[in-house]
């Protein structure tokens, strides 16, 4: 990018012709100028300055994301299934085989759990560190993403603009819930965020310079999102460069990418882990994450995941919020600007990959993921204009994005006084208080919506989204113990089994979770198993026999006794019982906790 002359506002992008800046402001020539009027828009033109946005957005970001990183126990099931894997290859010193307990985790390729096992590494508590710790590194990806949101708008428009782009971004439901798992989704959306920033400047100044350095900034964040999760960066930017080549219907532009360099760049980058894991594991690597994981998502709806198509334009009325509601109000702008480059840079970005995500088999929310900061990008840039041309939009449009925003606002104030006591408890009283704090600049950014001001809106939309976010991840979720079933068991454990190792076998619940924290030989059995395993620990003197622990779920328990009683310890009684809420299967559980030293004959 070229540097603001003097005497020039950082609020309007250069008008270089031979920069992507340029080829922006060229189409928009007399009328488009960055900045937001009126009183909404004073804080983000102050803020709009190349060196302050990012740092605004870095503070925001953190403030979004933070709430709940360490509160929130492990989320079943993907999460600790990722973050437990991670944890067996610092355990194991094998940083090329994924496995989850015995059993071969090829799904996914190494990269998250090397950024795991690093952050870990990093951490100095061992592979025992707690779950915040795995979290690390998608809080990361999350903090980039937003970041490269706002460089990514860069090559259309100015700071403030992209300021408002990466602001709506950062508060975004999907983004948010992802930036808190120990997972893929948040740093892939920062690959790809990458390889699209660089993509966009490319074909914008596709008349004019090349630039190698954009070109090995794409190959390479390509071949990160590879190692990543596979070939979604690739089918995202993929579609794009199709979508962009028929659109504009030339394909010679594609050199500047330099497409030889780069593929070699990107197989320098991937091809070592695949060899070595296509080794290690004779190939069962490509046949479960290629053929069962990938393709079977295509043409089925894995794992009770199915549904049909729409289904995820439906979803990102709620994933996607806040979005939504600015996006309805800057549509109405959309067919008079959809020739302008920018806008037809967005659509092939969001048309096509959304198309296959609608059509594909398993529809899960964060596979719109990727496209979010597109949308984000375009509804800011559809606003200026809007803002720019003192336009109001129709009352249908008006009033349907007022009811898209306030409506999640105030669903969170009813679900923090309403879900503890369904579940037992009484509710978080911070909790409670802030949630319903939200509502106040939540109603003003629903009256400015309402009145179609959408600029104006913003800063009260933002600090209801950041209260939302404060009560639920803060003090709302980790308040709703009954859900939070293996960290109470684990606790449990340790304090009936009176030893720093105890030594467990489960039956009946197996969840994730409850392996990541209770550790990697906890040993789910069969109730006869299990029954042996507690016995064989009376007058064991290597553990003693209080570490030697079983954990029954209630609908196992009768079994189980049975079992013990063929052995010859019938009346068994448990040391403890422990009853909660699975909300992976939506049900009541009861466990009992047995202990060897417990039995008798």
């Amino acid at each position: 990018m070229t540097d603001t002359p003097a005497g020039q506002s950082t609020d309007t992008p250069t008008r270089n012709p031979g920069t992507p800046e340029g080829a922006f402001t060229g189409m928009f020539a007399g009328t488009f100028t960055g900045r937001f009027s009126g009183a909404g828009g004073r804080w983000l033109r102050r803020l709009g300055h190349r060196g302050l946005a990012p740092l605004a957005l870095l503070l925001l970001s953190l403030v979004v994301f933070l709430p709940g990183l360490v509160q929130v126990p492990p989320l079943d099931r993907d999460e600790p299934r990722f973050a437990q894997a991670s944890k067996q290859m610092l355990e194991s010193r094998d940083f090329v085989d994924i496995r989850f307990q015995e059993e071969a985790r090829h799904k996914k390729p190494v990269g998250i759990y090397w950024l795991q096992s690093a952050a870990v590494e990093i951490s100095g508590l061992g592979s025992n560190a707690p779950i915040w710790v795995y979290r690390l590194p998608s809080q990361l990806g999350a903090v980039l993403a937003v970041l490269l949101t706002y460089w990514c708008t860069r090559a259309f428009a100015g700071p403030v603009i992209s300021l408002f782009a990466g602001a709506l971004t950062a508060v975004t439901l999907l983004l948010g819930v992802e930036a808190r798992l120990a997972k893929t989704d948040a740093m892939l959306l920062a690959t790809i965020l990458a390889a699209q920033g660089a993509l966009a400047r490319i074909w914008l100044d596709r008349a004019g310079g090349w630039h190698k350095g954009l070109a090995a900034i794409f190959w390479a964040a390509m071949a990160l999102s590879v190692l990543v999760k596979g070939p979604v960066g690739p089918l995202v930017s993929g579609l794009t460069l199709v979508a962009l080549c028929l659109v504009g219907r030339e394909v010679r532009w594609l050199k500047r990418l330099y497409p030889l360099p780069g593929l070699a760049l990107f197989v320098l980058l991937v091809l070592p882990w695949f060899i070595a894991i296509a080794l290690q594991s004779g190939g069962a690597f490509f046949a479960e994450a290629v053929g069962k994981d990938f393709l079977a998502k295509v043409g089925s709806g894995q794992e009770s995941h199915g549904a049909p198509p729409l289904t995820h334009l439906a979803a990102a009325l709620a994933t996607f919020w806040p979005l939504p509601a600015f996006t309805l109000l800057a549509l109405p702008m959309l067919a008079g600007l959809r020739r302008a480059p920018a806008v037809v840079f967005l659509l092939c970005w969001i048309v096509p990959s959304w198309l296959v995500f609608e059509l594909t088999a398993t529809k899960l929310p964060h596979y719109t993921l990727p496209l979010l900061p597109a949308i984000a990008i375009l509804t800011a840039l559809l606003l200026s204009r809007l803002d720019e041309a003192g336009e109001v939009p129709g009352k249908a449009w008006r009033i349907g994005a007022a009811a898209l925003f306030i409506i999640p606002v105030a669903g969170v104030a009813v679900a923090s006084l309403a879900l503890a006591p369904l579940l037992g408890v009484w509710p978080s009283p911070p909790g409670v208080v802030i949630a319903l704090i939200a509502l106040v600049p939540g109603l003003a950014a629903m009256r400015h919506l309402a009145r179609g001001a959408a600029v104006a809106a913003l800063p009260s939309a933002l600090g209801a989204a950041i209260l939302v976010i404060i009560a639920t991840w803060g003090f709302t979720l980790p308040g709703l113990s009954p859900i939070w079933i293996s960290p109470r068991l684990a606790e449990t454990v340790r304090e009936v089994a009176d030893c720093d190792a105890p030594q467990v076998t489960n039956v009946g619940f197996n969840e994730p979770s409850y392996i990541f924290l209770q550790g990697t030989d906890t040993l789910p059995a069969s109730v006869k198993d299990a029954a042996g395993f507690l016995i064989a620990g009376r007058g064991a003197p290597a553990r003693g026999e209080r570490c030697r622990v079983a954990v029954v779920e209630g609908r196992e328990e009768r079994n189980f006794l049975d079992a013990m009683a063929e052995q010859g310890f019938a009346g068994a009684e448990p040391a403890i019982r422990l009853q909660g809420f699975n909300i992976n299967g939506g049900k009541r559980l009861d466990f009992g906790i047995y202990r060897a030293a417990d039995l008798s004959q």
